[in-house]
């Protein structure tokens, strides 16, 4: 009975140790999924902000200078043209490096998501 009551004490003690191996992996995983959460959303929150406060300057800065051009050339009309040829130009540009833009991307996030 001594070799029946150890192996039965042995396979306690293995099933033991799994459940605490179970519960701790479970806790590091939450924590993990916590983590990449909260840092998801400060910088998806950082963006938005940064973003709109640089939207708004961008639209001042246009007017601002569509008003100057329009100065200089004596037409609003003509000023606004440009301006709007300048930024067709940006989003042909942008366009045109989206997947360049993608890939940066992923890459940036991948270093973040797995480590």
């Amino acid at each position: 009975m001594g070799i029946i009551e150890s192996l039965n004490d042995t396979s306690n003690k293995a099933i033991d140790v799994g459940e605490i191996y179970y519960k701790k992996t479970q806790e590091y995983y939450r924590l993990k999924v916590f983590q990449q959460l909260s840092t998801t959303t400060g910088m998806l929150l950082k963006i938005v902000v940064i973003g709109g406060l640089g939207f708004l300057a961008l639209i001042f800065l246009s007017v601002a200078g569509v008003i100057a051009l329009g100065n200089i050339l004596d037409s609003m009309v003509a000023s606004c043209l440009i301006a709007t040829a300048i930024f067709i130009v940006l989003l042909v540009i942008a366009y045109l490096l989206r997947k360049k833009i993608d890939n940066l991307l992923v890459k940036k996030l991948s270093v973040k998501f797995f480590n």
